[in-house]
């Protein structure tokens, strides 16, 4: 009975050493996998434009897609769990140096362009900086259709997006954030980094 006791605390104290290895095995997979993942999640792709008027930050993981518009830069989240999906959008014009339009212009002229977009809902507008340079931001909502073409139905997505509007010397500048309504808010601090990035010399 005494050696069966001693037996027992030999073969508990055995697996307590088994068990506490599998933990730490365990505990190091899952912070190389939270390590990885935050890498993954934070690493970025410089774009410049070709006149190296502007310059930013994307995250890596995004692809560039081709656009019908006149854009500097055009990138997707290739894994937005959506037909519509997280896109970044750089617009850059010409502006006259000697009268160069206010901030409060150029977002009404927007929002008149925006306006043609099917539900076009505007949202909000504030002030804040980009690259040290007074800017405007506002949000607004659309919807789209991501497959409009016959027998291959698809429901209407709801977009939310965010344009960041400031002025240089010699340009203004329009970069769109925009995603599926249901992502927007979890993406918002990647938003922030990508505007965050941005240098405009």
């Amino acid at each position: 009975m005494i050696g069966r006791v001693g037996n027992e605390q030999v073969w508990r104290l055995r697996l307590w050493n088994k068990d506490l290895g599998v933990a730490l095995i365990t505990a190091l997979a899952l912070l190389a996998g939270t390590l990885l993942m935050w890498r993954t999640e934070t690493a970025t792709r410089p774009f410049s434009s070709p006149d190296n008027s502007l310059s930013l930050a994307y995250p890596a993981r995004w692809v560039s897609v081709d656009s019908l518009s006149d854009l500097l830069l055009k990138v997707e989240d290739p894994q937005t769990v959506s037909l519509f999906k997280t896109t970044l959008s750089v617009e850059q014009r010409d502006i006259d140096p000697n009268n160069p339009p206010t901030l409060q212009a150029l977002l009404d002229r927007r929002v008149e362009e925006r306006s043609l977009l099917t539900a076009y809902h505007f949202l909000s507008e504030t002030e804040t900086t980009v690259a040290g340079t007074r800017a405007i931001v506002s949000d607004f909502a659309y919807v789209v259709q991501p497959i409009d073409e016959p027998r291959r139905p698809a429901l209407p997505v709801v977009v939310r997006a965010r344009e960041y509007i400031f002025v240089t010397a010699n340009h203004s500048f329009y970069l769109t954030l925009a995603a599926p309504a249901d992502e927007f808010d979890r993406l918002t601090d990647t938003f922030a980094r990508i505007i965050a990035s941005v240098e405009a010399p």
